[in-house]
């Protein structure tokens, strides 16, 4: 368990081999809920060859001194990935930077639901 956010991993091993591996990790947030990025790959059991990257979006608690997850979002593919981009991408363009003042303004800027741990 990782008592920083710095330490927490996205690796996984099952039966002491690595079959799932970190590449890349952005922290979006940081407190005492935490929203982490990981780019990372999976081992194809068959083949044992690395599959492509993928995306997942991790939001960790920190309860009793060590962050725990809360919940995840994955992204499957970098087609997947690229439409998120773009629909992002879009809609801030027809909202303007005006809507964001305002919902800053308001208070609304980070709204999160900490029950399911899941943001708002």
């Amino acid at each position: 368990m990782a008592e920083t956010i710095e330490e927490v991993s996205y690796n996984y091993e099952d039966e002491g081999k690595l079959v799932r591996k970190e590449m890349k990790k952005e922290v979006l947030t940081k407190g005492a809920w935490a929203t982490v990025m990981f780019l990372y790959q999976e081992l194809d059991r068959k083949t044992e060859a690395w599959g492509p990257p993928k995306v997942s979006i991790v939001r960790f608690k920190k309860s009793g001194g060590v962050y725990r997850k809360q919940s995840s979002f994955n992204i499957s593919s970098e087609k997947q990935a690229r439409q998120i981009v773009e629909v992002i991408e879009k809609w801030y363009a027809e909202v303007g930077p005006q809507a964001g003042a305002a919902a800053a303004a308001e208070g609304g800027e980070h709204a999160e639901t900490h029950e399911s741990g899941e943001e708002g």
